[in-house]
């Protein structure tokens, strides 16, 4: 195990991944609760339209993806909030309009598929300090905004209605969830992938939930299951030579199936 460390790109990756497992559990616990967690899979697939446009007009997939994927965000909560479209039904929209958008973009553009490839499965061990940086900055922020707003989320995800009779700004704070959603996503498109950090932001989620007693508790052990499914998926691919994003998702699935032994 500690081999691992003498290789930088190694420290990196474990780095990187921790903090998406510490930041990805808080927010799709409330994504979960409010059984909305197809929100973080309808935005992956929109923002690989973003990184298509990026990779078509030659400018940072990255940088391109995120407004795309956070007027996405907002797109998806406006049908719901202002057009009676159920979050289920826009989140299907949004997403077949995404992945349909990427497809036509990627196969007009001249950049190698290889490259588009990274962005839908990841590539974690080629993650760059200035990536590490990013990802932390936009996590700490994420973090207060959701500690600050911790009673108005929590009300919300189970009784929109009450919180708004109560007086919380059920609106706002609704399309707020919806861009840090959108841009958790986008910066962990080029660590996990596109098609694989929905997966992150609900598996934790939903297993933590069957051994909780208390919607804080499934936070806490949702992150402690994030960043043990994030080492031992990394260890295993370091080692057997799998592909670290999927061999992350794959301990978070063997995990959730272990948890079905448990009694709730």
């Amino acid at each position: 195990m500690l081999s691992i460390l003498n290789y930088s790109f190694m420290v990196r990756a474990l780095i990187a991944g921790s903090i998406i497992a510490l930041v990805v559990p808080i927010i799709g616990s409330f994504l979960v609760a409010r059984q909305y967690a197809l929100i973080a899979n309808s935005l992956a697939h929109f923002s690989l339209a973003g990184v298509g446009v990026g990779l078509l007009i030659g400018v940072e997939p990255i940088f391109a993806a995120l407004p795309i994927t956070i007027i996405g965000a907002i797109t998806i909560e406006y049908l719901r909030q202002k057009r009676n479209i159920s979050g289920e039904s826009s989140l299907a929209i949004m997403m077949n309009a995404g992945l349909a958008i990427a497809i036509v973009l990627a196969s007009l553009s001249s950049v190698p598929r290889s490259d588009f490839n990274s962005f839908l499965f990841g590539s974690i061990t080629t993650t760059s300090w200035n990536d590490i940086i990013l990802i932390a900055i936009v996590a700490i922020i994420s973090v207060i905004i959701v500690i600050y707003n911790y009673k108005a989320l929590l009300h919300i995800s189970f009784d929109e209605d009450s919180a708004k009779i109560y007086g919380y700004k059920v609106n706002l704070i609704n399309y707020l969830l919806a861009v840090i959603t959108a841009t958790i996503v986008v910066l962990s498109l080029r660590i996990v992938g596109g098609l694989l950090i929905s997966a992150l932001l609900t598996i934790p989620i939903i297993t933590a939930a069957r051994v909780s007693n208390s919607f804080f508790q499934t936070i806490v052990l949702a992150i402690i299951l994030a960043l043990t499914s994030v080492i031992v998926g990394l260890v295993a691919a370091f080692y057997i030579g799998l592909a670290a994003g999927g061999a992350i998702v794959i301990v978070t699935l063997l995990i959730f199936i272990m948890s079905l032994a448990i009694k709730k």
